[in-house]
């Protein structure tokens, strides 16, 4: 009885010695502080990075699908991560270890995955984050790169996973962080290859038009006027705006305006090591690419967002930014 006492003693004291080591280990090797990351769905973005230091950001996604509305009085089932399309913005900083933990709640079968663009290694992440039905992976990343990526689902096939909305951004930001503005607005761009709009029917999606490259809406942030009406976003003149733009296809190239407005800096490709260009008004971004702009409203206004590729607006690349404020006739007049 007392040799039984003893061992279980020892064991203890053992135990309580080799956890705290194990502890440390794991910091030592994953960067130390740990965060969970604060995801956002467009058009919001999650708030700067304050901390000076690499840490370990972890993100938690679900693969599944969801019924609502592409188009007024139409619904398709889009392919979501945590239900949204498009897929939430995560934000993190260079140097951080990004742990991305990702569930899969689609009942139909489906496998999937994550491919980030901001990760180096075989497949961007996906070939250590396959999933199926009621499975749960993990993968871990070191960011070595700044900037703004797209992050999609590769499962074969890749097409029909990014054409019906799983994608999102991520940034990654410098070292010495972003200058500090008013607002920052998520904004994604993407085209649907559906069927012909039949009232009260949902929407089918259409492979077909797909290889076609044929979409029948080009939308931003999932949804033909998800920028428009009582959800144009809304800004006061003196305040800077900065706009993290994705393209995510998976077809056309975008050409990005911002009518009325110049682009005080343009970093394009969502390239934030190298200083930005000035005096921009439009600016292509290609499929699966991203760009941030900031933009100064120094007159009140209604400024329209859109594909300048014209006739993508009426498949609903169209967006609002309501500027108030008072008049600058300096600036902006009508001459009688």
């Amino acid at each position: 009885m007392n040799k039984r006492r003893y061992a279980i003693a020892r064991w203890a004291v053992c135990l309580c010695i080799l956890l705290p080591v194990a502890g440390r280990g794991n910091d030592e090797v994953s960067g130390g502080h740990k965060e969970k990351a604060q995801l956002t769905t467009a058009p919001l973005v999650p708030p700067p990075i304050t901390r000076t230091s690499p840490a370990v950001v972890r993100a938690y996604l679900n693969a599944g699908y969801k019924t609502t509305e592409l188009a007024p009085g139409f619904n398709y089932t889009f392919w979501t991560f945590n239900g949204t399309t498009p897929a939430p913005f995560i934000r993190a900083r260079v140097g951080d270890t990004l742990e991305v933990v990702l569930s899969n709640s689609d009942n139909r079968g489906m496998a999937h995955n994550i491919d980030f663009h901001g990760v180096t290694g075989p497949g961007g992440g996906a070939e250590v984050l396959n999933t199926t039905l009621g499975g749960l992976v993990e993968g871990s990343f070191k960011l070595l790169y700044p900037g703004l990526f797209l992050y999609h689902c590769a499962q074969s096939p890749m097409a029909d996973h990014i054409a019906n909305g799983m994608y999102g951004l991520i940034l990654v930001e410098p070292e010495a962080g972003l200058p500090k503005v008013d607002h920052e607005f998520y904004v994604l761009q993407s085209e649907f290859y559906t069927s012909s709009p039949v009232k009260g029917k949902t929407l089918e999606y259409s492979r077909e038009d797909g290889l076609k490259e044929q979409p029948r809406y080009v939308v931003f942030n999932g949804r033909v006027g998800s920028l428009t009406g009582d959800k144009a976003l809304q800004v006061k003149t003196g305040e800077r705006v900065r706009i993290y733009f994705g393209n995510a296809g998976p077809n056309l190239d975008s050409s990005f305006h911002v009518v009325g407005a110049i682009f005080d800096k343009l970093y394009r490709d969502g390239d934030l090591m190298d200083p930005p260009a000035h005096g921009i008004g439009v600016t292509l971004v290609p499929a699966a690419g991203t760009a941030v702009m900031e933009i100064a409203f120094e007159v009140p206004g209604q400024y329209t967002i859109m594909d300048h590729s014209i006739f993508r607006t009426e498949k609903g690349a169209l967006g609002v930014i309501n500027v108030t404020g008072p008049p600058r006739p300096d600036i902006y007049h009508s001459v009688k």
